[in-house]
């Protein structure tokens, strides 16, 4: 069967064709991406950054883009294919890269295993292996995670803070030595004046952020953005009203949380709990 032959012109990708579908609207009314956000309420910035692809924007804001130009469902059906769109995550989470490399401050809660700039040798080898990855796929993806730590070092190195739920603590690794290790290196990390880590309790009971892990990046430019993370996708989240709803979330398990000083001596009492590993 013959190639079906492009007659519009337009991007095939559902992320370019959402922008350009965006940009196209705006320039027909012959409004400015300003006058846009000043009718409909919301950052002009924001729709600047959909029109360049380099955020999709929520439900909420393309909903009110496809009442205001007239085009009921159309916006959110673009909006749909684009989010289920598996290469869009590359894309977001180079992007995510990129920010946390120039990030002033940064703060993470986990909700089912240490976030990477905290992560052993030891233990990101056996959690990316458990994911599927392999041979050189994964010495690969372990080094990289090794890389990341870097961000953490040094004089200029930027605060960070992660709050921990129990259960990435009650989680050990089958390796009884390599948990040892990193837990003695969370110990380490603890003492450090620019790296908080706090444990949230289970008797602190349902919360705001059960349904992944989540990583604040103060850029900067000033802004806050989010990256939301689960065992299957993640998700670079840009416009202000969706990153104050995960900050207030944020806050309140943070204020659950156990202090910095009382979440070490619960990361020295597990240590203390591992048995001794035969092999030393």
């Amino acid at each position: 069967m013959p190639t079906r032959r492009v007659v519009t012109g337009r991007s095939r990708d559902p992320r370019a064709r959402f922008a350009e579908e965006l940009r196209s609207l705006r320039v027909a009314r012959g409004e400015s991406l300003r006058q846009l956000g000043e009718r409909l309420g919301w950052d002009w910035s924001l729709f600047g950054k959909m029109e360049k692809g380099e955020t999709l924007g929520g439900p909420e804001v393309v909903q009110a883009l496809d009442t205001y130009y007239g085009t009921p469902g159309l916006l959110l059906a673009l909006w749909e294919l684009a989010v289920s769109d598996k290469s869009q995550f590359k894309e977001q989470y180079r992007r995510y890269m990129a920010l946390e490399a120039d990030a002033t401050s940064l703060w993470h809660f986990a909700v089912s295993m240490l976030p990477g700039l905290l992560q052993t040798e030891g233990y990101a080898r056996e959690v990316l292996a458990a994911g599927g990855l392999k041979g050189d796929a994964l010495e690969q993806q372990v080094e990289a995670r090794m890389g990341r730590r870097e961000l953490l070092e040094g004089d200029l190195a930027p605060p960070f803070r992660t709050i921990l739920s129990e259960a990435v603590l009650r989680t050990p690794l089958q390796n009884v030595g390599e948990w040892r290790g990193q837990l003695e290196y969370l110990g380490e990390m603890s003492e450090r004046a620019d790296v908080t880590i706090q444990m949230l309790p289970q008797r602190a009971g349902p919360h705001g952020l059960m349904g992944a892990a989540v990583m604040f990046l103060r850029v900067p430019d000033g802004r806050t953005v989010a990256y939301t993370e689960n065992g299957y996708r993640g998700e670079l989240i840009e416009e202000n009203l969706p990153v104050e709803r995960l900050q207030r979330a944020y806050d309140a398990v943070r204020d659950s949380a156990l202090s910095p000083a009382e979440s070490r001596k619960f990361v020295l009492r597990m240590l203390e709990e591992v048995p001794c590993d035969p092999s030393t």
